[in-house]
């Protein structure tokens, strides 16, 4: 395991030159809908997108944006605020969609 181990706000953790946090430079990440090669700007794209894969809204924690797939025990919880959407969160959303999306660095 490499990187350097930074100390911030009472937190440690381990950051490397892969992350996108590494020397206080972020690199934005896009997930990108692949058939149609079209970004992801907004939950309403994502809801619009992930229903025609058979997802629905799941309502049960008013504090989290929620999908779920009856024919799985699949379950994609997501920040309320889209703008707090970060990689890690797109990443579960293309694990458990595969071939569907992709995450893309911004140009």
């Amino acid at each position: 395991m490499s990187g350097v181990w930074v100390f911030k706000n009472g937190v440690v953790r381990l950051e490397n030159p892969g992350s996108e946090s590494y020397q206080g430079s972020i690199r934005r990440k896009v997930l990108v809908h692949v058939a149609t090669n079209e970004v992801v700007t907004s939950y309403a794209v994502l809801e619009r997108m992930l229903s025609s894969y058979g997802w629905e809204r799941y309502y049960e924690d008013p504090d989290l944006f929620q999908f779920h797939k009856r024919s799985s025990v699949h379950l994609i919880s997501l920040p309320k605020d889209f703008n707090k959407l970060k990689s890690m969160h797109m990443y579960d959303i293309v694990v458990k969609n595969r071939n569907v999306f992709e995450v893309r660095d911004t140009s």
